[in-house]
């Protein structure tokens, strides 16, 4: 299958130097570069005293260094047209920017000047609280986002993974510029980072000092992450909340494969082909299409470094719930109970490999896409490689991964209604 797009192969600089920041360069032939660092600090880097504390210094990143105040650092972008953003993830944080080929230098320096080199300044960290509770409470609001955060917090029996990546309003009026210098040292090293961006150019730009120009840190080696707990955390059990909704909002899944393991890509055809983004989905056609019951239905996963995370959300009348879950459970059934005609395999294989090309050609996800998973791998995932793992896959593989997965005693169940 050939796939339209302005990225050519990603290439990638290593070194043995200690404490060096990696470099990802992903060649481009469009006037617009976009670059960034990933680091490898996230929800899952957090203590139990700390939750909410490493997007609290996402926001806190761009309110000044030691060379650039807040606006300078604003201005040093946007004023030349691009755009500077961040966000946060349960293993990772990610500072990126888009802006005109010509000015890639510039933006390199920026992200590593706020990257490694933020103040925290106290006077804006008050303000800052402020705005981050202010999204935490708009958050609470929406009940259909809401729900994903408590799901995860039941699979994970309280480890970080499972909690909620924007913390407690109480905990982050709590936090001072101390504790976020404290997490910062201990995980915005430049051995814990990639710096990662497009070029026009050959060679590719190389930006002076990398990491250790900005970093002025001492080289101590950081704390090991909370380990995974074992088990499978509130497997085939059920949950309701009441909480006086107007809809009914539905979440049922379960752990899953960790990055590493090669039978997520049976699962990543099954979600597509159970509760992808398509209209033709399985779910979209038996709860929407034929019935009317829901306006959205989708299933997810997501692979951590260790673990990963299957579910199915929907939001229906309270009076429809029940039924909902029965034709839920009856797509999951007949994925495990009856293998894929070999027609039913190429259609879905075409479907998920057009889907890919289609999401490759957003340049900026892409992007994004590849450096992180370059942070957590140390390597290179090209969409050729991808559309291979599809190409291989069997019915006989699709069967027993859902046979496995959508297993009704490894099935968590969470109801807001």
């Amino acid at each position: 299958m050939t796939r339209t797009t302005t990225m050519s192969k990603p290439t990638h600089h290593n070194t043995t130097d200690e404490g060096a920041l990696r470099r990802l360069v992903l060649p481009s032939t469009s006037a617009v570069a976009y670059c960034g660092i990933a680091v490898k600090a996230g929800t899952r880097h957090e203590t139990l005293q700390q939750q909410g504390l490493a997007h609290f210094c996402e926001h806190l990143a761009f309110k000044g260094t030691a060379r650039r105040s807040a606006t300078q650092i604003i201005n040093a972008i946007e004023g030349l047209g691009g755009e500077l953003n961040a966000f946060t993830n349960k293993e990772d944080t990610v500072y990126y920017c888009a802006i005109e080929q010509r000015h890639l230098r510039r933006a390199l320096d920026v992200l590593q000047d706020i990257v490694f080199c933020s103040q925290y300044p106290e006077a804006e960290v008050e303000k800052e609280r402020e705005v981050v509770c202010d999204e935490i409470e708009s958050y609470e609001d929406s009940p259909a986002d809401l729900i994903y955060d408590e799901f995860e917090n039941l699979l994970f029996s309280g480890h970080p993974l499972g909690h909620n990546i924007l913390g407690t309003a109480a905990q982050v009026r709590q936090y001072t510029a101390d504790d976020a210098r404290r997490f910062t040292q201990q995980w915005y090293r430049p051995e814990n980072c990639v710096l990662f961006y497009t070029s026009s150019l050959t060679p590719c730009p190389s930006p002076e000092g990398e990491g250790n120009k900005y970093y002025q840190g001492q080289n101590q080696a950081h704390e090991v992450m909370t380990p995974l707990p074992t088990g499978g955390g509130a497997g085939g059990e059920a949950f309701i909340r009441e909480r006086g909704t107007h809809q009914a909002h539905v979440m049922l899944g379960t752990r899953t494969f960790a990055a590493s393991d090669d039978r997520r890509w049976a699962l990543y055809l099954l979600n597509n082909i159970l509760g992808g983004p398509a209209m033709n989905s399985r779910l979209s056609l038996s709860l929407r299409e034929r019935r009317g019951l829901v306006y959205t239905v989708e299933s997810s996963m997501t692979c951590y470094s260790d673990t990963g995370l299957w579910s199915v959300y929907f939001g229906c009348d309270p009076d429809d719930a029940e039924r909902c879950c029965r034709l839920v459970r009856r797509e999951l059934d007949r994925l495990a109970e009856r293998p894929l005609s070999p027609t039913q395999l190429r259609a879905a294989k075409r479907q998920l490999q057009g889907q890919l090309a289609i999401a490759a050609d957003n340049r900026e996800q892409f992007v994004l896409d590849a450096a992180r998973n370059y942070l957590h791998t140390g390597r290179l995932r090209t969409m050729n490689d991808i559309m291979a793992h599809v190409e291989r896959l069997t019915a006989d593989d699709l069967q027993s991964t859902a046979r496995l997965v959508f297993d009704p005693q490894h099935i968590t169940t969470l109801i807001y209604r």
